[in-house]
């Protein structure tokens, strides 16, 4: 079907199609002698598994490399899309509760109790936890969540949070110079052995974690507040790293 056709049958809009090709998100598989583009069945399917990947908060960028790794399993990640969209569907139906019985509480119909107000209320999920199960794997997230947990009952989850925020800081006095300098590499290893306390680094996985600071702008956002072009300065400070370990 032609784009208009496709926009038609989703919901969205042509130029949100435009811009999916654009960005080699979903790109039709011909386009005609006249410039049309041609959408396949195997297109809708793919623009499918992407729209499932926005309901549940997938930026772009990661959505692209997700599906175009050619190791990605569509059954696997439709069932894992079901999981999630079912957890948050049970979260929102104790919120609705919550909201219903707030309305009649305003209107002095019952009295809630303190507690009841913020029933359903979740701040303990992790934003980029989907993400990085889908990318890295549930094996090596739980791996990582096993040992944050360890570092809390230690009592050293502040201390680990303290050199981290510290270690941004320096790295942000470097940011300015080149990434590849001994000093800024000597740094780098420290950030590395630093998260791997908490989690177990590839040389490609770090690395990929690297290019996700400037593809994710949730993570520039928050690594740039120590210094505009940090995300960027560590990303290829991170490639350089990486490509050095893994020619060991």
């Amino acid at each position: 079907m032609k784009v208009k056709e496709l926009a038609d049958l989703v919901g969205i809009s042509v130029r949100t199609l435009h811009h999916y090709d654009a960005i080699g998100l979903l790109k039709p598989d011909q386009v005609n002698e006249a410039g049309y583009r041609i959408y396949s069945a195997e297109n809708v399917a793919q623009l499918q598994q992407i729209l499932f990947f926005r309901e549940l908060d997938f930026p772009l960028a990661h959505i692209k490399s997700i599906v175009n790794d050619p190791g990605f399993d569509r059954l696997k990640a439709l069932e894992q899309h079901r999981e999630r969209l079912l957890c948050k569907q049970r979260r929102l139906a104790v919120l609705l509760q919550t909201l219903d019985r707030t309305l009649l509480d305003a209107k002095g119909e019952i009295k809630m109790s303190d507690a009841e107000k913020f029933k359903g209320f979740d701040f303990s999920q992790n934003p980029y936890e989907a993400e990085a199960r889908q990318r890295w794997g549930d094996e090596a997230v739980d791996a990582s969540q096993a040992r944050v947990a360890t570092l809390q009952k230690a009592g050293k989850m502040e201390a680990f949070q303290a050199e981290m925020n510290a270690l941004y800081t320096h790295l942000a006095t470097l940011r300015q110079g080149d990434p590849a300098s001994a000093e800024a590499q000597q740094a780098i290893a420290q950030w590395y052995a630093l998260l791997s306390q908490v989690g177990s680094y590839s040389p490609e996985v770090f690395k990929g974690l690297g290019q996700m600071y400037v593809d994710d702008a949730r993570f520039t956002q928050n690594i740039d507040q120590f210094g505009d072009g940090l995300a960027v300065f560590m990303r290829d400070a991170m490639a350089i790293y990486a490509d050095a370990l893994g020619a060991q």
